[in-house]
């Protein structure tokens, strides 16, 4: 105390020029304490802020409302209650800016992408086939999906299973995106045998294939999971409200950011399918499927589309037509965009109507893969039918990973390694595809020529 008194002078009479001295000292100090007080009274909106839990960590909190599990259609930005927007004023931000009541602290605009996208969206939805088993396999690819496409677009999601979902699944799928989820039963009749199957000759095939180490030969669920896509996914109450559909399978990956919405894309367009791989099928599994193809088509030639696409399932001339040998092409169907009005047409569903009818989803290993491929490459012009080669994905073994490094992978927005991409691996059928598609459109510029 004493050398603070001597700082001031006050332990002895002043003089004048220590009355002085002792004049700007104070002067000091009083310009240190004003800017002290200004400085507390400008950094803080409101000086009651000042408690004992200022310092104190605090959860950020989201400026606008939660979009989880909201209507994929309502894309307004709705300001909380919680936040002051004449506080932001006075504090000079931005409205889009706020400031927490409880701590004073200022938070930048949230950035959610889907309430930021302003565009339109299509009827349309993710859906999943999947057990509840497969939890972590399909988060995985939730979460590909979500960071790499649907978290700009927030369309929701269907899983189906031919058993009750667990409150478990429910919970922890829930915590992979902010879009609606819905939650479905297949239909005993939609995943068990036909009355026509005779179970005992489909056993025996099954140990036939088991034998011959055809891929799945020997699983009776997979028959069932086949059958269900090929004729009964877009039937399924939960998806008779929307039109289009992605599907997805457990652990797949996705390469590339997405950056415009592939199901607008479809719209815009015309497109009914589109795809990524296209391979052979095993063919052990579909013995018959070409033959009875062609006993449907000759007795209902009005579903033969003239811009068909049969030169993608033939090797030989066209000029043959269906009397030619199928060369088992087909788009791989564990990724496919599509349109279901297509699959719920009265051609499609007569269509597996009849293939139903026959068995081959039991005697053989009738996979819904080769069922869509022939379907829509007989029933649909060639120019409704799309690869999505920007789109990089991987189903084990096999994957797909654009080409233009410049424009994919210098950039940024691919991470996957070209070289290993199926497309002109000699099990790939695209070189085939290719050629198709590339003959319509001369076809097409000929006519309008």
């Amino acid at each position: 105390m004493n050398h603070l008194n001597d700082w001031l002078g006050l332990s002895r009479l002043p003089s004048k020029n220590q009355r002085s001295r002792k004049s700007s000292r104070i002067l000091v100090l009083l310009l240190i304490a004003s800017f002290v007080v200004l400085t507390i009274y400008f950094y803080y909106p409101s000086l009651d802020s000042l408690d004992h839990d200022l310092f104190q960590a605090h959860p950020v909190r989201n400026p606008l409302t939660p979009i989880s599990k909201t209507n994929s259609s309502n894309l307004t930005l709705i300001p909380s209650q919680r936040w002051d927007t004449q506080a932001n004023l006075e504090a000079g931000l931005e409205p889009s800016y706020s400031i927490q009541p409880e701590t004073g602290l200022k938070y930048p605009p949230n950035l959610n992408p889907f309430l930021l996208n302003p565009f339109r969206r299509e009827n349309a939805t993710f859906v999943a086939l999947v057990r509840n088993q497969d939890l972590q396999a399909i988060m995985s690819s939730m979460r590909a999906v979500e960071d790499r496409i649907n978290r700009k677009l927030g369309y929701p999601w269907v899983f189906l299973n031919d058993k009750p979902f667990t409150k478990k699944f429910k919970r922890r799928v829930s915590s992979m995106t902010r879009s609606k989820l819905y939650f479905g039963q297949i239909p005993k009749e939609h995943w068990s045998y036909p009355s026509h199957v005779d179970q005992s000759k489909a056993a025996m095939a099954r140990n036939q294939m088991k034998e011959q180490n055809v891929l799945y030969g020997e699983s009776e669920s997979y028959r069932h999971m086949c059958r269900f896509y090929s004729g009964f996914f877009f039937r399924h109450p939960l998806m008779l409200k929307f039109n289009y559909y992605w599907r997805v399978e457990p652990g797949v990956e996705y390469f590339c950011d997405v950056d415009f919405d592939p199901f607008q894309f479809m719209a815009l367009n015309s497109l009914i399918y589109g795809f990524t791989i296209s391979v052979y099928e095993i063919p052990q599994t579909i013995k018959t499927l070409w033959s009875a193809t062609r006993d449907f088509i000759e007795k209902n030639p009005k579903y033969l589309h003239p811009q068909n696409s049969l030169g993608f399932l033939i090797d030989q001339d066209t000029s043959k037509g269906l009397n030619a040998t199928y060369n088992r092409c087909h788009f791989w169907s564990n990724f496919e965009i599509g349109d279901m009005r297509f699959w719920r047409s009265k051609e499609y569903l007569d269509y597996f109507d009849y293939l139903d009818s026959m068995g081959g989803f039991f005697y053989e290993r009738w996979g819904d893969a080769p069922i869509h491929s022939i379907a829509v490459s007989l029933f649909l012009p060639t120019r409704s039918i799309y690869q999505f080669d920007d789109i990089g994905y991987k189903h084990p073994p096999w994957s797909h990973c654009p080409k233009n490094r410049a424009e994919f992978h210098e950039s940024g927005k691919c991470f996957c390694e070209p070289n290993e991409s199926i497309d002109l691996h000699k099990y790939s059928c695209l070189r085939k595809w290719w050629k198709v598609r590339r003959d319509s459109m001369n076809s097409s510029m000929s006519n309008e020529d």
